[in-house]
């Protein structure tokens, strides 16, 4: 029984790559000037990571989203079958909790959830996930036009317009707290992440 899950799991990530790799042919890249890209981003996707300690690091973080980007709508979108809506404020911030019936088999977001969300029009997508994850890669990838931006050595290219690599390789409050002071820097802003 244990071989045959194994197997399956196998072809669904395959299957999954296989679908991911047409879709970053089909991207275009956009061209962004930095610091102005960051200015004024007024509808912000931002993808929660999919570990319950990772979660709970990210939530201490969304004051200084929400003080970086005082004009901006912030969705959250955490990944399939992670519920959020206790942990997470609802107060200054939209979540977004997508089901199974959302999913392919494989694992990325169907094409009318991908029409449902770009109906929002999200003009920049902070990616929060160390691990990779097909969904999040099939939502990135069907953002084009919009800023996204992530954690480098993560996804690369096709994925992000910007990567901000840390020197923290394993302590993940610090590597968020760096990506935060990164973008902070950019902005000219004066949030505090200590």
């Amino acid at each position: 029984m244990k071989k045959k899950k194994g197997i399956k799991l196998n072809l669904k990530s395959l299957i999954a790559n296989i679908r991911i790799s047409r879709m970053k042919k089909k991207v275009e890249t956009t061209v962004f000037n930095f610091p102005s890209a960051l200015d004024n981003p007024k509808n912000i996707l931002v993808c929660l990571p999919c570990s319950l300690r990772e979660l709970t690091i990210v939530k201490e973080f969304l004051p200084i989203i929400t003080e970086m980007f005082k004009n901006a709508k912030i969705t959250l979108l955490p990944t399939p079958g992670i519920k959020v809506s206790d942990m997470y404020p609802r107060k200054g911030f939209i979540i977004l909790s997508p089901t199974s019936d959302q999913l392919t088999w494989a694992g990325l977001p169907k094409k009318n959830y991908l029409t449902n969300l770009q109906s929002n029009k999200f003009d920049m997508i902070l990616d929060l996930n160390f691990e990779e994850s097909s969904f999040i890669s099939g939502i990135l990838l069907s953002f084009p036009d919009a800023l996204r931006v992530g954690k480098g050595n993560h996804l690369g290219k096709s994925f992000y317009n910007l990567e901000i690599k840390t020197k923290f390789l394993r302590d993940e409050r610090n590597i968020y707290r760096s990506i935060f002071d990164t973008l902070s820097v950019l902005k000219g802003n004066k949030a505090q992440t200590a």
